[in-house]
């Protein structure tokens, strides 16, 4: 029974521990995320006009895959 507080107070210790931990990995976590969509985007612009060039040289660009065909409809 003694020993139950100083238990309780060292769980929470580790509690906050595992938390503060799992706040960074989140934060750095949705920081990635940010970079990923940004990079996405400028990706996106980027092929759009190299298909541009394309087309007013008179060539047609392939076929996107599948999968650009959904982010372009839908932007996920």
């Amino acid at each position: 029974m003694q020993s139950e507080p100083a238990q309780r107070a060292a769980d929470l210790q580790a509690f906050r521990e595992i938390r503060a931990e799992q706040n960074a990995d989140l934060a750095e976590t949705r920081e990635e995320v940010r970079s990923l969509r940004s990079l996405v985007r400028a990706f996106v612009f980027y092929v759009n006009d190299l298909s541009a060039q394309m087309r007013q040289q008179g060539i047609e660009p392939p076929a996107p895959p599948a999968r650009i065909e959904e982010y372009n409809r839908t932007g996920v």
